[in-house]
């Protein structure tokens, strides 16, 4: 059984905007469990993170659109008409495609019978980031190989995909995590007891040690001015169009530049917004960054500010991964209070949390912070013993590679954990 191993299905691979899971993945391999990434999506950033380089399984990508590679669907194809399975598989894609008439639908499926007719016979398990596309992909696969699958729901997933189709793939998962208690009652309303709680938690030994205290800029010197970060793509969700809204509204004599770090569709729209603000001298959009010049920047800045909101269409995050890695450089955050961002950051105790779509409240609880350099402090040093007590990754990957294990059927742990319950055949 040693030669088994564990499929993991991704959207994207490698993404700069999905730390976590590249976190997760390095974790998982420190544990011993071998893993292969099939992603459905090739790379679009021009940089990388450190982790990615540091990660050993071997990355496969499977035709993002089917006309693209025409001969290895239809050897997919092929191959899962020879499966007995296959008249199970297209009862439940004709199900699933009356209630979803969509191209989507039908490209799930031909790049379910690449993976499946492509996946080695040593991959024991299939586990899946994301419940929506990337699930569909990887619950046909399961169906059509008769391999058990499980995944981690994470945010937009939870909060776009149709109730029938999260309540018909909780009960088919052998089991599944998710990063948020926000996106854990959405799933168990659904389809109780399939899902369990796995804050992604941070990885402290990839970080450095805080900074020394910060200089306590209060913004009345136009030499010295308030730096502050904001770190997200420039989609609807992050608020980047509330913050620029509340900067707008300070005083004229509150010195303050802001960094924008994150590439996404909205640039050109924010740009535009900041100009009609007059506010091009003082925002600069750094686009798409590695984690070592996001860390850099955090540590150099004075204040870190997301403020997240639903987006048109039901997409919002769960708890987003910068907010803990603003904390492990000791930085203030302000953000709002949605989602899973309360579950990590306390109002008053841990950061400042406004209500989210609120950009007059952003704008008071900016020159709140502004004015007041020992809050800064005491708040982020808070967050930063927040993190440190209650949101290490340990428990997280100890629960996903002990369930991972069980279901894949590989060799135990050199220390005993109470295992997740499986099927293995000998």
């Amino acid at each position: 059984m040693t030669d088994k191993r564990v499929a993991v299905v991704l959207k994207g691979y490698p993404r700069l905007s999905e730390t976590f899971i590249a976190q997760e993945l390095l974790a998982l391999e420190r544990r011993g469990l071998p893993l292969e990434i099939w992603s459905l999506r090739r790379p679009t950033d021009n940089a990388r993170h450190p982790m990615h380089a540091a990660i050993r399984a071997p990355a496969a990508y499977l035709p993002e659109y089917l006309r693209d590679a025409p001969f290895r669907v239809l050897r997919g194809l092929g191959a899962a008409l020879r499966q007995r399975r296959f008249t199970a598989l297209l009862a439940l894609f004709a199900r699933d495609l009356c209630r979803d008439p969509t191209a989507s639908r039908l490209r799930r499926l031909g790049q379910a019978l690449v993976l499946a007719r492509e996946l080695p016979p040593a991959v024991s398990h299939i586990h899946v980031h994301f419940l929506h596309t990337p699930a569909s992909v990887a619950r046909y696969a399961a169906l059509l190989t008769g391999r058990r699958w499980s995944f981690s729901a994470h945010a937009k997933d939870i909060w776009t995909t149709p109730a029938w189709e999260l309540a018909e793939k909780l009960q088919d998962a052998a089991w599944g995590v998710t990063c948020t208690r926000d996106g854990l009652a959405r799933l168990e309303s659904l389809a109780p007891g399939r899902t369990r709680l796995a804050y992604h938690g941070l990885d402290l030994a990839r970080f450095p040690t805080p900074p020394p205290p910060r200089v306590p800029r209060d913004g009345t010197d136009p030499a010295a001015p308030l730096r502050l970060l904001c770190v997200g793509r420039l989609v609807a969700k992050k608020g980047h169009d509330d913050l620029i809204d509340a900067l707008a509204a300070l005083p004229p004599g509150l010195h303050w530049r802001l960094d924008l770090i994150g590439g996404g569709a909205l640039r050109d729209t924010l740009e535009a917004r900041v100009r009609a603000r007059g506010l091009s001298e003082r925002i600069a959009f750094r686009g798409s960054q590695a984690q070592p010049a996001v860390i850099a920047a955090m540590r150099a800045a004075d204040l870190f500010v997301l403020p997240t909101k639903p987006a048109p269409g039901g997409d919002r995050d769960g708890l987003p991964n910068v907010l803990m890695e603003a904390a492990s450089q000791a930085l203030p955050i302000l953000a709002t209070a949605f989602a899973g961002t309360p579950e990590f950051l306390t109002n008053g105790v841990h950061g400042i949390l406004v209500p989210p779509g609120d950009p007059a409240a952003l704008a008071a609880a900016l020159a709140r912070f502004a004015a007041d350099p020992a809050l800064r402090l005491r708040l982020g040093a808070a967050a930063r013993m927040r993190l440190v007590q209650d949101f290490s990754e340990e428990a997280a990957i100890d629960l996903i590679a002990e369930a991972l294990r069980n279901s894949a059927c590989l060799a135990p742990p050199a220390r005993a954990v109470e295992p997740e319950p499986a099927a293995c055949a000998s």
